[in-house]
């Protein structure tokens, strides 16, 4: 095989690799929810869903206490092809200590989060290996760990729910050594997502730094350069009837999924066309310093609100010591609203 075709072998297996991470969350979520009504309904095999259902109930707080996460998993080689196509990778600053547990809370969102998916929830840029001793878990939504096939994948990766009880626990419940990682702008920040752009929600996000005083959780900054460059995201001019479609779509989806619904484009299959592959745009996310936190069971806001000022310090501190070797100009700042 020469030189040519292998190169060609590989970006189609990059591009595959990519392609297949959405819908292939879609299709094991879709297929529990239509197939398990039909089999108990209209088939001789209703007991598999009676089954699931049982196994979801009988199994239903493992989610949130831990989950059920899979070395073998998290490092398939599908992945390292997903983190070929950008390239992604993953910069340590500073060690992080087995002896403690941290929130490591990343920014930006950006429209789908590739960084933060290919750096904490797989071993394709070898997290392991970078920051030994310490076992990372993503939080996401709550309500994917009601969809039974796709709980089970994505606890194997080391998701778990980015709510209270399920952080709390993996901070207080198993041992050091631990740290979720929690992208603090949410859904609401991808609709801020823009090539060059570097804006953030922040200022009123603070219970990270709530959770962070009460289990005594190093907080740690983090920031994934070239997030935003992967996907243009559309926003029509205010005013217009485009605008009001536009902003309707985005108040109902969140209403209802709790997730933004982003106008936006990447590439097509080949270089230079439109489609909603991502754009071949590097993903660099830089962990920075751990900022010690004292343990407060009942913290106050005055308290919440220094740790939280001091948090935006470091994070601005990161962002400015790295922001030129990974894309952006001396000028650029980072914009906290």
């Amino acid at each position: 095989m020469s030189i040519f075709s292998r190169q060609n072998l590989q970006e189609i297996l990059q591009t595959l690799a990519v392609l297949q991470w959405l819908p292939v969350y879609v299709m094991l979520g879709v297929i529990p929810i239509l197939l398990m009504p039909y089999l108990l309904v209209f088939t001789k095999f209703w007991t598999l869903s009676v089954l699931t259902l049982a196994w979801l109930i009988y199994d239903w707080n493992t989610h949130s206490q831990g989950g059920r996460r899979s070395a073998w998993v998290r490092k398939w080689t599908l992945w390292k092809y997903f983190q070929n196509y950008f390239p992604i990778k993953l910069v340590k600053t500073h060690e992080l200590s087995p002896k403690q547990n941290y929130i490591i809370a990343n920014h930006p969102h950006g429209i789908v989060s590739y960084g933060v998916f290919i750096n904490f929830a797989t071993e394709a840029t070898g997290f392991a290996r970078i920051f030994p001793g310490i076992t990372p878990s993503v939080g996401t939504l709550e309500g994917i760990f009601w969809i039974p096939i796709v709980r089970e994948y994505v606890m194997s990766l080391g998701v778990c729910p980015v709510s209270k009880v399920a952080l709390k626990y993996l901070l207080t419940q198993k041992g050091s050594g631990n740290a979720v990682v929690i992208v603090v702008g949410g859904a609401a920040e991808a609709l801020l997502c823009q090539p060059g752009v570097s804006t953030i929600f922040l200022k009123e996000r603070k219970g990270f730094v709530k959770l962070a005083l009460k289990t005594g959780a190093y907080l740690v900054p983090s920031y994934s350069f070239g997030e935003n460059e992967v996907y243009n995201q559309e926003t029509f001019p205010e005013g217009t009837w485009l605008r009001l479609l536009q902003k309707t779509f985005q108040n109902t989806f969140k209403k209802i999924l709790g997730l933004s619904f982003c106008t936006f484009h990447g590439r097509g299959f080949t270089q230079g066309s439109w489609g909603f592959l991502p754009f071949n745009r590097p993903i660099t996310t830089v962990v920075g310093e751990p900022l010690p936190i004292p343990k407060i069971e009942r913290p106050s806001k005055k308290t919440v609100d220094k740790y939280h000022a001091l948090y935006i310090s470091a994070l601005r501190k990161l962002f400015d010591q790295h922001k030129v070797q990974y894309g952006f100009s001396e000028t650029q700042d980072l914009t906290i609203i």
